[in-house]
């Protein structure tokens, strides 16, 4: 990835429950090697990428004092996303919006869409 492309997702700040995603390369080819068109190529219903961003994670309503007119200095609390960056995602295609930065096709998906994760860090699950 170019240097440009990385100070501008540096500068990037999702919001919410979403994820950006930088899209693996889809197969042109079927394994018997075929050219697929590309209508059916962006028709697929699974795609999988690497998490580049992820938003706060969904927000958490404040505590609602009895007394409105108090000036409420609590801050905005989140549910965390499971997603982190580095991680392998896969997620449903149809719910993914593309964007396009530096030449580069980025997908945002909601935190919901993606189906799993697969990450290198297995240390939580070792004894």
């Amino acid at each position: 990835m170019n240097p440009a492309f990385l100070r501008k997702v540096n500068n990037i700040h999702v919001v919410a429950d979403k994820v950006l995603i930088k899209p693996l390369e889809d197969s042109e080819k079927t394994s018997s090697g075929l050219f697929l068109p590309p209508g059916v190529q962006e028709k697929e219903k699974i795609q999988s990428g690497y998490v580049l961003k992820t938003g706060p994670g969904y927000p958490i309503g404040a505590n609602v004092d009895e007394e409105p007119w108090k000036e409420n200095k609590e801050q905005v609390k989140y549910i965390t996303l499971q997603a982190k960056n580095g991680d392998l995602a896969i997620f449903t295609r149809k719910d993914a919006f593309e964007i396009e930065i530096e030449d580069e096709k980025l997908l945002i998906v909601p935190h919901q869409a993606i189906l799993m994760f697969i990450r290198d860090d297995f240390s939580e699950f070792s004894s």
